[in-house]
Formats: structure tokens, sequence, C-alpha cells
């Protein structure tokens, strides 16, 4: 049987070796000028914490479904920053290090001939820190600085072709709007410090049920009003990097100007972290929460109400694109819209379609934006008009363009499909929001007309002007098989990939009692009490 000791220092130690990594890579290339060198070891350090994520879900999953708490510098909670990871933690930290292993696989190929391969793979690394430390701390303050740790990393990546101005341009615009986002949820974190005198969360899962900490800071302000000024300002930091409606405006400039990979990673991943943030705060620590119930329930209506509108935005948006990494990154906004949409609904029910949608759609868009990749990197051009007929010379990338599409608009057996039946059947249960349901249906019709547009541009189109034989290679097709693979798998295995995964990963972001518990144990630990 594993130790759970081992299990949570696997878990602390992900985002401290890709940190550690790309500090060091830069070093590393003064030495070491070949490509392939640079290669392997971004692979070889994420193929390790690829490794690790899988030990933290197994240990969760098999053998002890209690949290991981790491208590760094053996601070006890809450005087010190913790990391504590739960099953829904584990899944999406799993999802998120796959995710950036298959992205540097496919990136590869894709750097051929790229002069500053270094600085690529440094940002890379320093991202995924970034986003596993969100997904995995159990401090408010610590969650600000991975975010800025992911978003400044995400900044630089957006604007890595530098030569090319659209890349700069929504790298600045990018930047801007991502500063004002963490300076919001930063002055959120001074109302929440400045009313509960604390910043551990599952001490301030405790302070909202009128408990405490033994070795707590006292309540110092007034908890109603500290706390709609805490959720109000957080929701709309975590809405706006979400890309949630009205704050969607920069993504459709941003994921587009960004190496390829790159886009399937914001798409895939970062928007899923701000997600996940939302998760936390609305069901482990506020939710269920009498005092602030009101305000709980208030940004559950905006969440579906925002959904809704993001889903209609982004899929009408689709059909009028020419552009075909735009055109994808629309499709991000009509999936976001469905996620808020579940996690709105604030049940088990939609809650567990949210979070399977989750993975499903980081898998999807990811490929969907490396077949596009690849498409580009042979035609030499993203406009559908210079795209077409490319497909032909790329059987099996435009066979996985496919899967993919019909997977995210929505067509059975495939992966969503199987994850909006779910939120369908969510909403049928609740009566009165029974009107919703048409609106998934309408967006995934119109969905489907957009991917499917690309689609007969890219292969069923005459070609416009000869197109250069280039071989594509393996590095960035063995990533579109793999992807293409999930997408049939999940869908096919649904019924059990939830019973088994999800529902389990949802039932501990609703198990406030087991989060606070995992936290008063290792404090009781490294306390000596």
């Amino acid at each position: 049987m594993m130790d759970a000791s081992y299990a949570t220092l696997a878990a602390a130690l992900q985002p401290f070796i890709a940190i550690a990594a790309a500090f060091t890579l830069p070093l590393t290339s003064l030495m070491v000028k070949k490509k392939e060198a640079l290669d392997g070891f971004a692979l070889t350090v994420l193929s390790a914490n690829f490794a690790l994520s899988l030990f933290v879900f197994i240990h969760l999953y098999l053998v002890c479904d209690k949290p991981l708490v790491y208590a760094f510098g053996s601070w006890p909670p809450p005087v010190g920053i913790v990391y504590e990871v739960d099953r829904a933690g584990a899944l999406v930290g799993s999802l998120i290090s796959g995710l950036v292993l298959i992205a540097a696989v496919f990136s590869v190929g894709y750097l051929k001939g790229e002069e500053r391969v270094n600085l690529y793979y440094t940002l890379l690394l320093g991202f995924e820190a970034g986003m596993l430390g969100c997904v995995y701390t159990g401090d408010i303050f610590n969650l600000f600085v991975m975010l800025e740790v992911m978003s400044v990393a995400a900044y630089c990546l957006v604007a890595f072709h530098r030569e090319v101005p659209e890349a700069i341009e929504a790298a600045v615009k990018y930047a801007i709007v991502g500063s004002i986002a963490t300076t919001a949820y930063f002055i959120a974190i001074a109302f929440v410090y400045g009313t509960f005198g604390t910043l551990n969360m599952a001490d301030l899962a405790l302070r909202l049920r009128e408990s405490y900490m033994p070795i707590s800071a006292p309540f110092l302000g007034n908890v109603l009003l500290g706390s709609a000024l805490f959720l109000a300002l957080t929701f709309w930091a975590f809405s706006l990097k979400a890309a949630i409606a009205p704050n969607h405006f920069w993504l459709p400039d941003a994921h587009p100007a960004a190496p390829s990979p790159i886009s399937a990673l914001l798409s895939g991943a970062m928007v899923k972290v701000s997600l996940f943030a939302l998760m936390r705060y609305l069901f482990t620590i506020f939710g269920g929460a009498v005092k602030v119930a009101p305000v709980v329930q208030a940004l559950n209506y905006a969440l579906i109400l925002l959904g809704g509108v993001s889903a209609l935005i982004g899929s009408l948006l689709m059909l009028t694109q020419r552009d075909l990494k735009r055109l994808i990154a629309y499709g991000t906004i009509v999936n976001v819209g469905y996620i808020a949409m579940g996690i709105g609904l604030a049940s088990p029910s939609g809650l567990t379609a949210a979070l399977f949608h989750l993975v499903n759609h980081a898998i999807g868009k990811s490929l969907l934006f490396m077949a596009s990749g690849a498409f580009i990197h042979v035609a030499g051009a993203r406009n559908l008009d210079e795209l077409a007929g490319v497909g032909k010379r790329m059987p099996l990338v435009s066979a996985s363009y496919l899967i993919g599409a019909l997977a995210l608009a929505g067509a059975p057996p495939l992966n969503c499909f199987m994850s909006k039946l779910l939120l369908l059947v969510a909403y049928l249960e609740s009566t009165w929001l029974t009107p919703v349901v048409v609106i998934v249906v309408l967006t995934s019709a119109l969905t489907l007309m957009g991917y499917l547009k690309a689609f007969y541009h890219i292969y069923a189109r005459q070609p416009a002007a000869d197109i250069t034989s280039k071989r594509l290679p393996a590095s960035m097709l063995a990533p579109l098989l793999v992807l293409a693979s999930l997408c049939i798998l999940l869908g096919l295995t649904a019924p059990l990939f939830v019973e088994h995964v999800v529902s389990p990963a949802t039932s501990s972001l609703l198990s406030v009692q087991e989060y606070v518990s995992a936290a008063q144990s290792i404090m009781r630990m490294v306390s000596g009490g």
C-alpha cells in the first residue's frame, strides 16, 4: 500500500520541479545548444511531473480518499501555506500535466528551425508550475501568487512570435486585461483577510460555519459584507480569466496569436484553472454557509445567465470567422458557457456535468488547436480560403480534426455528447430552468455548423493554389491520434468514467467536512497537538 506521505510529497513537488526546471533550462542552454537536448530536457521534466500527478491520482482514488495536505516549511495551517489536494484537484492536476506533456511532444516538430527554443520551454515549464499551483493550493494568497506565475508565462507565450505584430498586440491586450483581473483578486484577498483574519481555505470554511482552528486569529469584520465583497471581486476576476461573457473579449485575439500548442493549452487547460477556482470557492469554501447563502445563490444565477450568453455569442460569431484558429477560439467561449451553466445549477448533477465537460472540452479543444496547427504548419496560412484542400494531403490530421469537431459539437457517441447529455438531464431535473435546454441544443447546432464549415474548406474544396507537400513530423501527428482516441474512448466509457472518476471528484468538492478535517489533522500533527 502506498504511504500517504509519498503521495503528499508528489503533489507538492510538481510545481517546484517545473519552476526549478524553468530556471535551470536557460543556464543549460548556454552550454548545450542542440535543440534535441533542450527537447529532451523539457520532455523529461514534464514526463516526471505527469507520472507524479498520476501517482497522486491513483492514491486518492484507489488507496485513500482523504485530501492530501502538505505544510510548507512545517508551518501548520492556518499560519503557513499548505497544498491541499482532493480527488477533484488530482483529476484536474493530472489533466493539466497530461495536456502540457502532449503539447510539448507536439512542439518538438512544431519548433523545428526556431531559434528561441530555450525561451519557449522555459515559459512552458513556468506555465505548468502556475497552473498546478493554482489547482493544488489550499491558501488564498498563494493562489494569487500562482495565478500570476501562470498569467505572466501565458502573456509571454502569446507574444512568442515577436516578429508578428498581431502576436505583440494580442499579448499586450491580454496582459492588460489579465493584470486587471489579478488586481481585482488581490483586492478581494484584502477584504477576506480584513474580515476573517485568515488566508487558509479550510480555516475560512470553518469560520463561515462559526468555528475556527485553535491557533487562528479572531474575527475582524462583518461576515456578510466581507464575504460579499470578496466573492464579487473573485467572481469577476476568474470570470474574466475564464472568458465568460461579457468578459470574453480578449480570448479571440490572444488564443489564435499564440503558437498552436500554446493555443491548445490556453483553451484546453488555462481557462479551466479559473473555472476550477470558482468551483472551489462556491462549493468547498462558501457552499452551504448559511450567513452568505444569498450571495452564493446570486452568483450561481449569474453563472447560469452569463453562461447562456457566452454560448450564444460564441456560437453565432463562429459562423462569421474566416481565420481557422479564431473560429476555434470562439468555440472555447461556447463551451466555457456550458461549464459555467453547470456550476451555476449548484446541484451534484450539475457540478458532475460541469466537471465532466471540463475534462472533455480540454481534450477536444487541445485536439482541434493542434490539428489546426498542423494544417497551418504545412500551408503557412490561417485563412480558410488559403487552407482550401490542404486536408486532402493530410488524411490522418483531417480525420483527427473531424473527430474533435464532432466531439465538441456534441455528436454521439463522442465524449462531449455525454457531458452535454448530463448537463441537459441536470437542467431537466430543475423544472423551472428547463428552458435553458433550448440554449444548449441551439448553440450545439450552430457550433457544429461552424466546425463543419471549416472542415469543408480544409478538406472538400479544391486548392486555390499549389500546396507544398511539406512532411508532417511524427511528433506532431502522434499527439493528435492520442487526443482523438481519448475523445472516442471517453465517449464509449462515459458511464464508467463518470461513476468511478467524475462523481467522486464532485463529492470531494462538496465535502466541506473532509476538506477541513484534513487541514486540522495536519495542524495537530505539525504543531504536536
